[in-house]
């Protein structure tokens, strides 16, 4: 009944921002850029600059006669803007009755996750080769050495979904273009460089004009389906648009059946 009950709020989220857009020349979800699964930001002022010079080969590879970038350039450019973020949010991830209050802080390609009951703290940096994630304590941080398959507090959540290892994967492939929620799309795919990961490849939707993570999709070593993320609505906080909602499916191999689902939201 709650997984009824979480569907038809998120069709009635998703039919109003599907009208949106078609009202509007450049919907919110558009304007995102990919912030992890955690929140979503448009960069700042300060790094504009920056930011649009490595979205521009993106921007100009959507005319036509013109060659699409590589997977390679497409994720070096969401990594250059992920890590230029500075944010302080409030956010929960929840499924049916459970509910997990968290915050998020960020200072350029450092980012924390701070929860409570009982106390956690998950430091995530960005580096231009690979991700590192760490637990923060009394002493200072030391390298995470649980499972990265684990589930974030029961929920459909793991922690190597949070660490976005996948970004620095170096087999990448582009497939395509695909339009996600009235976006247009690059479509990649990419494959696990070894057995340490819970997926033996996924695939993204990247917005082209904005570089927004717009979906993906996370297959398991049979080459299942086994997990899908997609953003489903924005808002507008302090003038910038921010995630607001993203739901989590894990889905059962070989049938596509939904199994279980986690909505991550940001609060204002």
């Amino acid at each position: 009944m709650a997984l009824m009950n979480d569907e038809a709020r998120m069709s009635n989220v998703e039919g109003m921002t599907k009208s949106k857009c078609q009202r509007e020349s450049a919907s919110p979800i558009g304007h995102l850029s990919v912030r992890t699964w955690f929140v979503t930001r448009l960069p700042r002022p300060s790094s504009a600059k920056a930011v649009y010079s490595s979205f521009i080969i993106l921007i100009a590879s959507s005319v036509a006669g013109t060659p699409p970038p590589s997977a390679r350039e497409i994720l070096d450019s969401v990594r250059l803007l992920e890590s230029r973020q500075q944010i302080d949010l409030q956010g929960q991830l929840r499924e049916n009755e459970i509910v997990i209050p968290f915050r998020l802080m960020q200072e350029g390609p450092t980012i924390r996750y701070s929860f409570s009951n009982p106390e956690e703290v998950l430091q995530l940096r960005l580096g231009e080769n690979g991700s590192r994630l760490d637990v923060v304590n009394d002493t200072g941080t030391e390298k995470f050495s649980g499972k990265l398959d684990e589930r974030i507090r029961g929920t459909g959540v793991t922690y190597e979904d949070l660490a976005l290892k996948f970004l620095y994967w170096p087999d990448a492939r582009v497939l395509g273009e695909q339009t996600v929620r009235t976006r247009s799309c690059w479509k990649l795919q990419l494959e696990a460089p070894g057995r340490q990961s819970q997926y033996s490849y996924v695939v993204l939707w990247i917005d082209k004009a904005s570089g927004a993570l717009m979906r993906m999709e996370g297959y398991d070593w049979n080459g299942q389906l086994a997990k899908r993320f997609e953003v489903v609505s924005a808002q507008k906080i302090e003038n910038r648009w921010f995630l607001k909602q993203m739901r989590v499916e894990e889905l059962q191999p070989g049938t596509n059946k939904v199994q279980s689902r986690t909505y991550l939201e940001i609060k204002k």
